[in-house]
């Protein structure tokens, strides 16, 4: 296989990969923060996961209205993930590597989700203030039970929310000491 059609292949399976991964890491949180089952995108998200959630489920219980099997399908996925891309280029990586670098990309999708969803409800509040798309809605339930909790410690300062602007520099601080965290574990 030539150079090119390997990183064009690696390139479409992380890309769809990352982004189906994505699709059930936002299911676990929507479950978590007991966002409308009823929003078309939440549908979508059901739909999309449904097919590999629910025989999971069968082994793995929730635990406390947690749902661990989500957990556990994302970290199966990211695992298969980087066997899969590792074995393009004729490679296999160590158990443990593995394992690490997968629950780095984990925390990582996260952490961008949350980034992405606050960026997207600030522009949106001076663009549309007070809009009721799905998306948005969505964004905001997603958000909100940590955005309250950063409220009761910076509450709003002349109608200004920077609530929103502190856990921003908290995610991408997090971003930056992530590597270095999960490096360690890898000795």
């Amino acid at each position: 296989m030539s150079a090119a059609l390997q990183d064009t292949l690696s390139f479409l399976i992380h890309t769809i990969g990352g982004l189906y991964i994505m699709v059930v890491l936002i299911r676990f949180i929507l479950q978590l923060v007991r966002a409308d089952f009823y929003n078309p995108l939440s549908q979508f998200v059901v739909k999309a996961t449904n097919p590999l959630l629910i025989p999971l489920r069968r082994l793995i219980p929730g635990v406390g209205g947690v749902d661990i099997a989500s957990l556990a399908l994302a970290l199966l996925l990211q695992l298969a993930l980087v066997y899969l891309l590792f074995a393009l280029k004729g490679m296999t990586p160590p158990l443990g590597f593995a394992l690490v670098n997968s629950l780095y990309e984990l925390i990582n999708t996260v952490l961008n989700l949350y980034l992405w969803s606050l960026i997207i409800i600030a522009i949106a509040s001076w663009v549309a203030p007070g809009s009721y798309h799905p998306a948005l809605m969505l964004l905001h339930q997603i958000t909100e039970p940590l955005s309250s909790r950063v409220r009761r410690v910076i509450p709003p300062i002349g109608g200004l929310d920077l609530s929103l602007m502190a856990i921003v520099l908290i995610i991408i601080s997090l971003q930056k000491i992530l590597p270095a965290v999960f490096q360690a574990l890898l000795g």
